[in-house]
């Protein structure tokens, strides 16, 4: 009866999404009574669905087996808080989750306040038929409320074994709110271009909402490494894996729009430019759900993937690409710009750098579609890894920070002052040498790449370091938020390239009681404990490690789920200031004796601080935006 229910009601919220992009078209979107209708019907779409949402998440947490997808993916023995999660583990659950999102950012904007009705209203519709598809693909071709005949299952199949951590309960749902929630700049770039009204200013209106979405979306990127690092077993934070990829991408466009947002809202510069990124940066969130929801690239998360439902997400990204730049390339004829860009000018640089993510975002599609189309050539498979990515990033990344830096003290409209700010340059480029020979004093030799990534991530931080403490002895305005996004930028190069030189790692093959030592590390395998658990039965290994005179213990696991009859790997990690000591077993060999890797991380957690100091940067803009607002 409640799945009758809430299958219904998703089918009557598909309707009213319909509905209200139907009003859209024939109202008078300029008046207030339409603007009221719209709205109305807007939220109570909303609503049903998410009522129909609750509900199934009620059917999952009463292990109501004789709904299909809840048999495959949960089970009677997991706990409440992995019945729940378990919901978007897989595809049907997650689109559900997916389109849950994207109809909420919906909802925030339906209920903002916005002088331009017409604009709004017509947003409103855009973002309506937008979720109008994505019901439709739930509906027929991943229908989450399919029963289970004639009979359903006792206890479930369970969720993947790997999905059994509570970051499964925070990652998806941060990502998917990145992705979906740069519909709301999309739809009204949309509404702008059918509106035709120059003297709306749009860019402005969107800031807020994309500064959010970025923020989501490098939450979720950050949060999807750190649980590859201690969850998988491996030790690393990146592996340019597709998935992975295919979410760095509208991450970089991302940075890219806001940068040239914060030039459009000044003037008419960059405004076509800033209008089609808006378009570039939607449409590479729905290929991310494409490639991830399609299975056509092999790839480490294959948790949600099916082939042929992909080829439906593929023609619905089709169509709202061809329709968004069919519109766009329609509307040039209307743009003038007010000014040209001047030389060494605020906006000459973000155009430069703007270039640069555009050249790591062609990379990165050509490193994930390249495969795809030679093996549809030669009917052969090949990869695209590391050394491919490293060779453009690297680079890329060098150059785009050597730019940053010299456009620190630049101007919007004018050139900058040469003088003062080289002068200013030359004393952070002598003291990142300084830092540079320091490390290399205690580090030894390394990579010429290596050396210049290290170079540039020290003249960013103490570049950042001198303006503040200039402005705060002049009493000049500090931009905080861009202060410590760059900042962060620095931190982010400076530990990426720690890490890549000065991590190492280990294999032994031990047995109880025996003794090995790595670096300056006493590891001693103290003993094995079986463990008996709700949905699993594990075997704890428990190290005693001697570092400098400090004992402590880590005690890894091998964990065997009775329902799927999975193994898995459970690391312990010990984190101590500038690195970690990361600790696996594998398998069994003969003689009693363990796999057992050791790896030392160093500057790993500095990665994430740094992804956190981009992100609070964001919080910090929205903060900037609501009080002047206020």
């Amino acid at each position: 009866m409640i799945l009758d229910i809430a299958h219904y009601l998703s089918i009557l919220s598909t309707a009213i999404f319909m509905l209200t992009f139907t009003l859209v078209l024939i109202l008078d979107r300029s008046v207030s009574h339409s603007t009221l209708l719209i709205k109305r019907s807007y939220s109570h779409a909303f609503l049903l669905f998410l009522i129909s949402f609750l509900l199934y998440v009620y059917l999952a947490l009463t292990d109501n087996f004789s709904v299909s997808y809840i048999a495959q993916h949960s089970n009677s023995l997991l706990p409440n808080f992995y019945k729940v999660t378990s919901i978007w583990s897989a595809h049907e659950g997650s689109m559900f989750l997916w389109i849950i999102f994207l109809s909420l950012w919906g909802f925030i904007f339906n209920l903002s306040t916005d002088r331009d009705l017409k604009v709004k209203n017509l947003s409103i519709g855009i973002i309506s038929i937008i979720i109008v598809g994505f019901q439709l693909f739930l509906l027929i071709t991943s229908n989450p409320f399919e029963v289970v005949l004639p009979f359903a299952p006792e206890n479930g199949a369970d969720i993947n074994p790997v999905l059994q951590d509570p970051a499964l309960a925070i990652h998806p749902p941060t990502l998917y709110l990145g992705y979906v929630g740069f519909v709301i700049p999309f739809a009204y770039a949309l509404a702008f271009l059918i509106n035709k009204d120059q003297s709306i200013e749009w860019e402005k209106k969107v800031k807020s909402w994309s500064v959010m979405a970025w923020v989501f979306l490098t939450i979720g990127i950050s949060l999807g490494s750190w649980w590859a690092y201690y969850e998988l077993g491996w030790g690393g934070y990146w592996f340019w894996d597709p998935v992975e990829n295919v979410a760095l991408m509208p991450w970089l466009a991302a940075t890219a729009f806001l940068h040239s947002l914060s030039v459009a809202s000044k003037s008419n510069v960059l405004r076509i430019w800033t209008l089609l990124l808006s378009i570039i940066v939607f449409s590479l969130s729905l290929f991310g759900a494409f490639i991830v929801r399609s299975g056509i690239i092999d790839s480490i998360h294959s948790f949600a993937n099916d082939p042929q439902r992909g080829m439906y997400l593929l023609a619905f990204i089709a169509v709202i690409l061809f329709v968004s730049l069919g519109l766009f390339a329609s509307r040039l004829n209307m743009f003038e710009s007010s000014k040209n860009i001047k030389a060494l000018s605020k906006e000459s640089f973000i155009s430069l750098n703007n270039i640069f993510f555009g050249v790591l975002i062609f990379s990165t599609m050509m490193g994930i579609t390249y495969p795809l189309i030679y093996e549809l050539i030669y009917d052969q498979k090949i990869s695209v890894g590391a050394p491919f990515y490293n060779a453009i990033y690297a680079p890329i990344t060098i150059l785009a920070t050597m730019i940053l830096v010299i456009s620190i003290d630049s101007r919007w409209g004018r050139a900058i002052d040469t003088g003062r700010s080289f002068n200013m340059l030359y004393i952070s480029l002598a003291m990142g040498l300084i830092g540079l020979s320091l490390i290399r004093y205690f580090v030894g030799d390394m990579s010429f790449i290596i050396m210049i990534s290290f170079l540039m991530g020290l003249i960013i931080i103490f570049r950042y370091l001198i303006l503040v403490i200039k402005n705060i002895l002049e009493k000049k305005y500090i931009n905080t938020p861009s202060v410590i996004a760059h900042t962060g930028l620095g931190l982010l190069i400076l530990s990426i390239s720690a890490n890549s030189i000065l991590s190492s790692e280990k294999v032994f093959n031990m047995k109880p009681n025996e003794v090995r030592k790595f670096e300056n590390i006493r590891i001693e395998f103290n003993d094995l404990e079986l463990l008996n658990n709700s949905n699993h039965d594990s075997i704890k290994a428990t190290f005693a490690l001697d570092h400098n005179g400090k004992s402590f213990y880590l005690s890894p696991e091998k964990r065997k789920y009775f329902a799927r009859g999975q193994i898995t790997s459970e690391t312990a990690i010990k984190i101590m200031p500038i690195r970690d000591i990361y600790l696996t077993i594998g398998e069994q060999l003969e003689g009693g004796q363990w796999v057992v890797n050791v790896q030392l991380n160093y500057f790993i957690r500095f990665i994430w601080l740094s992804a956190a100091m981009m992100a609070f940067s964001g919080l910090l803009i929205i903060s900037n935006i609501i009080r002047r607002k206020s």
